[in-house]
């Protein structure tokens, strides 16, 4: 099992050699406008996760999966040709979620806004209950003291 270190200089490494494959070699008009976001490397650096998203639609995306499955190969073998490893790994190429992640959470903070925006309108509307202050005073004890005497 490699370091931690080497495993992950080597995802680096096959982050920038593959988004350099998708800009410059591989011309498959399926392949829609690609950013590799992530590359995970097992501890043995026998296979790599890449993790990309897509900007389009979801024609756009199925596309893009597509072109990127059939170029696997030519990207493994100039992954291995620069990375100067014994032994290349094998890619798996998956779409990263973030970005319908961060969708979902800027409509949850949207929503939290505007429940926050609700409950200030009914704040500033609202009355108190029984008295202002509610509390006993020290001052309110010397009073109470002088009407029974």
């Amino acid at each position: 099992m490699a370091d931690k270190g080497r495993a992950r200089k080597l995802s680096e490494r096959i982050q920038q050699v593959v988004a350099q494959m998708l800009d410059t070699r591989i011309k498959d008009p399926r392949l829609g406008f690609v950013t590799i976001t992530d590359v995970r490397v097992t501890g043995d650096l026998q296979h790599a996760d890449i993790f990309y998203t897509v900007l389009g639609d979801d024609e756009a995306r199925a596309g893009t999966a597509a072109a990127l499955e059939s170029a696997k190969g030519v990207i493994r073998s100039e992954v291995g040709k620069q990375t100067g490893i014994r032994l290349t790994p094998t890619l798996a190429f998956f779409p990263d979620a973030i970005p319908d992640t961060a969708a979902h959470l800027d409509a949850a903070l949207i929503e939290a806004a505007r429940r926050d925006r609700e409950v200030a309108a009914l704040a500033a509307q609202a009355s108190f209950a029984g008295e202002a202050d509610p509390y006993r005073r020290p001052e309110d004890d010397d009073e109470d003291e002088a009407e029974q005497a």
